[in-house]
């Protein structure tokens, strides 16, 4: 028996993602990582961000424009990486 299919993050927050906060505390959640991502990535590029994390660039694009939901493996290789923390503080 499948998993039922879940909604993308950027489907669970007004457009444009990731700018825009999330009526729904998953989303706020996805949304804000993606924020803290896309600010550490800063103005590097993907690819390199990428190979020093050890992810795919195609995996990095996904999960700033909200396509994906990162694994928690992609969570960890990404805050290595990058050598700061990305989950968000709970408010």
């Amino acid at each position: 028996m499948g998993r039922t299919a879940r909604a993308k993050p950027a489907a669970l927050a007004p457009s444009p993602w990731p700018d825009v906060r999330s009526n729904d505390p998953i989303g706020e959640v996805a949304r804000r990582f993606a924020q803290n991502l896309r600010q550490a990535v800063g103005s590097r590029s993907i690819r390199s961000v990428a190979e020093a994390s050890g992810v795919t660039h195609t995996t990095l694009l996904s999960v700033l424009a909200g396509q994906v939901w990162p694994d928690l493996e992609t969570i960890a290789k990404l805050e290595r990486g990058l050598g700061v923390s990305l989950w968000p503080r709970h408010s």
